[in-house]
């Protein structure tokens, strides 16, 4: 039984998405159809046929869920200790001074490996 309900829900989901893409792309061809009309009553028919569609996902199930979920992602946002302008300074001369400390050594490591394979076993000068 609950398994026949979750099913459902799904169908009905799908196709209220499916209504929604409709709208929009009913939008875009009135929007492309009433190519003589004002720009304004073009730009109100696909802006409206938007709205439209937006407004039908958001009072879905999955809409709902969505809304509930930016809701607390905007909270956790909220939560977030973000580092002060001293801070991200002195990190990023440390990535940088690392990247530097690193390049040089895998030159370091490049020459070596150049004079022991091309000096060394090669034999070459």
């Amino acid at each position: 039984m609950a398994q026949q309900t979750i099913k459902n829900s799904e169908q009905k989901s799908s196709w209220v998405s499916l209504l929604a893409v409709a709208i929009v792309i009913g939008a875009l061809v009135v929007y492309y159809t009433l190519i003589d009309q004002a720009y304004w009553v073009r730009l109100g028919a696909l802006f409206g046929g938007i709205i439209l569609a937006i407004i039908i996902v958001a009072l879905s199930a999955d809409g709902r869920r969505f809304i509930a979920y930016s809701k607390d992602s905007l909270v956790e946002v909220k939560k977030v200790v973000w580092p002060t302008r001293k801070e991200s300074t002195r990190m990023t001369l440390v990535v940088f001074g690392f990247v530097v400390i690193m390049a040089l050594f895998l030159w370091l490591v490049d020459k070596l490996v150049e004079w022991l394979v091309f000096s060394i076993f090669l034999g070459w000068k």
